[in-house]
């Protein structure tokens, strides 16, 4: 499943060192085992102070923790080669391939699409396209726009 919003923190200049330290805590505790995937986006956007704590906070709880299969993603933009996240966790970097508009489309419509059979609550998202996804962008979030 796609990650719920407790398991992803949109980063801007503005987050805070605590709630980077309270999803990696998440991501790494005893309970974080249960499918969940724990996701940073735009970490490259944390200012210095905020990105030296995620580094700090990431590699002594994986080391004082018994867990190794922990489920945590950190997504940065390729192009902020000037962000210490980036350079930080340089040895975990994964590099995706570049995909168009439209095979992304095609990929999301394949993965998210409603289940045949499933309950009432999902017909819900049924309709147009039978995705069980939405986005929705706003310029001004929290308006009602």
């Amino acid at each position: 499943p796609l990650p719920s919003y407790d398991e992803v923190l949109v980063c801007s200049p503005d987050t805070g060192e605590e709630e980077v330290e309270l999803l990696v805590r998440r991501a790494l505790s005893l309970g974080s085992q249960d499918q969940k995937i724990y996701c940073l986006l735009g970490a490259d956007k944390l200012v210095y102070k905020v990105s030296k704590q995620l580094e700090s906070h990431f590699f002594r709880l994986v080391q004082s923790s018994s867990i190794s299969n922990y489920r945590f993603l950190i997504f940065c933009n390729a192009k902020a080669d000037n962000s210490y996240v980036i350079t930080a966790f340089d040895a975990y970097k994964v590099t995706f391939p570049d995909c168009s508009k439209t095979e992304i489309q095609t990929y999301l419509k394949t993965q998210l699409q409603v289940p045949s059979g499933t309950a009432p609550v999902a017909q819900a998202f049924e309709e147009p396209h039978q995705q069980n996804v939405k986005f929705v962008f706003s310029e001004r979030a929290g308006m009602g726009e």
